[in-house]
């Protein structure tokens, strides 16, 4: 089972979104899940309807109660009611973390060469920014680096701190490139610790404990760079799991309808139905009359858009992943929202 799980996915297909529902998902039966930011947005914040998340590991929600047995692993805990969430087995918890590449080096500096006040010193200078930028490769060692920690750490008991560590990651067209650190930062240090810890993150990254999953939406440019998206992966030796089709919008009309809107032979059943809704006959002028023609025009619209779907639907398949479909909500995503995607996820099986 996969304990860093990377989510990825074109701008505006909702990723952050999907993230977030993830870690809430696989908060479950006591099960603690840390939700890692690393593009500095605060997306997560103002998902979780909470202040701006410092560079510390803070607790930002409780996982939705389990009803009944888990299928997405073992629990942290034993059975019991959940104070938190009413009945059920005991909820787990979901930690947010934000990653400053600047404070993530001066971590760094300080575990490796005990630089102290003399690290803080270099970021009043701007030194840290400097050398982040001119080696933008060292900059994703240290973002990926904290949350393979996170995934590495263990307690005094030699537990894992945290079950899984979900990070929300850069969009699909730099994952591959930000993942593949030990590739990035080959012309940086050929030996040393930095040579040292980009090792350890490919180790963690190339393992069956990671999974890098791919948001989408049933349009061609996400599609076709969600197609991309996995191709580099593969190529790259890192791990794929799933693909999440974002945003899935409800068949108003059953196949035969569709069939006949697309032959355009329903212009007299909706003469009909408007009748029987009161509306007055068909004659010409009236409103009934008037109605029609643009309510076909939608019929068409929507006919059409389901048919484009279905294509890209079938397109995604090819691709030999699982899928997870997530409906659009009407009113946006708030914090109910998102607790309602994170059980749609979970009733879709483990991801």
């Amino acid at each position: 089972m996969s304990r860093l799980h990377v989510v990825s996915g074109k701008g505006g297909t909702g990723k952050t979104t999907v993230a977030a529902a993830l870690a809430l998902a696989l908060a479950t039966e006591g099960r603690r899940t840390l939700l890692v930011e690393v593009e500095g947005r605060q997306g997560i914040a103002q998902l979780f309807e909470t202040e701006a998340l410092p560079y510390e590991e803070r607790k930002i929600a409780v996982g939705p109660a389990s009803e009944g047995a888990s299928r997405w692993g073992s629990s942290r805990t034993e059975s019991g009611g959940d104070p938190l969430r009413g009945g059920g087995r005991r909820a787990g918890e979901v930690y947010a973390l934000a990653i400053d590449a600047e404070r993530a080096l001066l971590d760094y500096l300080q575990m490796f060469y005990k630089l102290g006040s003399a690290g803080r010193a270099l970021k009043k200078l701007g030194a840290i920014d400097f050398a982040t930028t001119i080696a933008p490769g060292l900059r994703d060692v240290l973002l990926t680096g904290k949350a393979c920690e996170a995934v590495r750490r263990k307690d005094k008991n030699g537990r894992f701190v945290y079950d899984a560590v979900v990070m929300d990651a850069p969009p699909t067209g730099r994952i591959t490139r930000f993942l593949n650190v030990n590739d990035e930062v080959a012309g940086l240090a050929k030996i040393g610790p930095i040579h040292n810890q980009a090792q350890a993150v490919m180790r963690v990254l190339k393992s069956p404990e990671t999974a890098v999953h791919l948001v989408t939406l049933l349009e061609e440019m996400p599609v076709q760079e969600t197609a991309d998206g996995v191709a580099e992966l593969r190529a790259a030796g890192i791990p794929v799991g799933g693909i999440v089709i974002n945003m899935t919008r409800p068949a108003l009309l059953d196949n035969g309808d569709l069939d006949v809107i697309a032959a355009r032979g329903a212009r007299s059943g909706v003469a009909k139905a408007l009748s029987q809704a009161g509306l007055g006959g068909a004659r010409r002028g009236g409103l009934a009359d008037r109605l029609i023609d643009p309510l076909l025009e939608q019929a068409r619209e929507h006919a059409e858009r389901v048919e484009l779907e279905r294509a890209e639907h079938a397109e995604l398949t090819s691709i030999g992943l699982p899928t997870y479909e997530l409906e659009l909500l009407p009113e946006g995503v708030d914090l109910a929202g998102l607790y309602q995607l994170a059980r749609d996820l979970r009733k879709q099986g483990p991801i």
